[in-house]
């Protein structure tokens, strides 16, 4: 598959697709920093390695992803020490490792020129400090090559963003490897939707693939050779055949597609070992609900359908909020059933933010109106009246008086 190739030069048109993946990256990148940053930590250390940079600049002075990353990195610590400042607090100190790489020599010099000035304004920011390296590799060559520079340096708190053109840059060997290198390590990988199809046309040598991978794919590929899809059910023919062999590389992952009227073309991937990160990742996709989407159920069980049930396209909107609260509904107290009647909160979030695309929000407020649901408090086992007020030390329990009909599903279910 040949990548498509952005000449910087005369100047790239910033396309409604990619502004919206650089909000998404710009609002989850500051929303990143402000949870990592809260007091009291007074210092923060970080690796950022934009893969598949480009120049840094758009046509009309657009900024690509590297200069968003010193931008955003300006404003949050900006807006963090005044607020510090204000309680009399210790003011916060950020080290930025910042990697910049694209494969064109050229286009990685155009970008050391673009992205001077925001350099330049960083060095005049207090407590601020952002040390930038470039590189002009294919990245995967590099990132063997680069692993263990990184790991030198010590830092545990790692950022890739890997917006490639088309889908075979980045290999899932890769993507494990870096979730299981860094104690806290995310990874924001982009692809095309025609390029995956292309890849997983039963006409196209599949030999390169992992082993492990070969089954989903080639009965995805046979069935959408057929015309078994129409273009909202390919999507999460898709969505379920991507999140089955690269959801194998780290313990929480976002198969969502870039909401497009024109079609699928994208999808923004997010990656964690945490669930606290793909908690943060969902509210920030509701932010914007013009920008992802999700074909499946709303609930805690996004992808559990089969191509026959009732489901519909997930627009992280208003309307679709409602759908996963009576969704949210009735799998909370199933999940709590499914455990042994009382779950930790720490447990429970593991459980479910692997596969639910719900505000956090949604979820909290379901388990309040829940009658079958009782939210109790850490040590002192008092009970949560207000969903705001639930906290990750918290337990969930079925209430003994249930109502009849969660008793009926749960005798069925025996």
């Amino acid at each position: 598959m040949v990548a498509r190739t952005y000449k910087w030069k005369e100047g790239v048109e910033l396309e409604p697709h990619t502004q919206k993946k650089h909000q998404i990256l710009r609002e989850y990148f500051r929303s990143y920093l402000l949870t990592r940053c809260q007091f009291p930590t007074t210092s923060f250390k970080l690796i950022v390695v934009d893969g598949f940079s480009g120049s840094g600049l758009y046509e009309g002075g657009h900024t690509g992803s590297s200069l968003l990353f010193v931008e955003v990195l300006i404003e949050v610590i900006v807006k963090i020490n005044i607020e510090r400042d204000a309680k009399g607090w210790r003011p916060l100190s950020i080290s930025c490792l910042l990697c910049l790489n694209d494969y064109d020599f050229e286009v990685t010099q155009e970008l050391k020129q673009n992205i001077a000035e925001p350099l330049r304004q960083c060095r005049e920011i207090e407590h601020l400090s952002i040390e930038t390296q470039f590189y002009s590799q294919p990245f995967e060559e590099l990132y063997w090559e680069l692993k263990p520079k990184l790991k030198a340096v010590g830092c545990n708190n790692v950022f890739f963003n890997l917006d490639q053109c088309g889908y075979i840059h980045v290999s899932t060997t890769i993507l494990r490897d870096i979730i299981a290198s860094w104690k806290s390590a995310e990874i924001l990988l982009t692809f095309m939707i025609q390029s995956l199809i292309t890849y997983l046309s039963p006409t196209k040598n599949n030999v390169t693939l992992e082993p492990e991978l070969r089954q989903s794919i080639q009965r995805l590929s046979i069935e959408f050779e057929k015309g078994q899809f129409g273009k909202t059910a390919w999507l999460g023919a898709a969505e379920k055949a991507v999140f089955e062999y690269l959801g194998q590389a780290a313990p929480f992952v976002s198969p969502f597609s870039i909401n497009n009227n024109k079609g699928w073309r994208y999808w923004l991937m997010h990656f964690a070992s945490s669930y606290r990160a793909r908690q943060v990742f969902n509210n920030v996709l509701h932010s914007d609900f013009s920008t992802q989407a999700h074909f499946g159920r709303a609930g805690l069980k996004m992808l559990s359908y089969t191509p026959g049930d009732d489901v519909q396209l997930y627009l992280f909107n208003s309307d679709s909020r409602e759908v996963a609260k009576k969704e949210l509904y009735e799998d909370i107290p199933r999940m709590i059933s499914e455990s042994g009647d009382t779950l930790e909160m720490d447990e429970f979030y593991k459980l479910a933010y692997n596969e639910t695309a719900a505000h956090s929000d949604d979820i909290h407020e379901m388990m309040i109106l829940n009658p079958d649901v009782e939210v109790l408090t850490g040590s002192e086992g008092g009970m949560r009246r207000k969903a705001n007020t639930i906290k990750v030390t918290d337990r969930l329990r079925l209430n003994k008086q249930q109502n009849l009909f969660f008793f009926y599903e749960k005798k069925n279910e025996k």
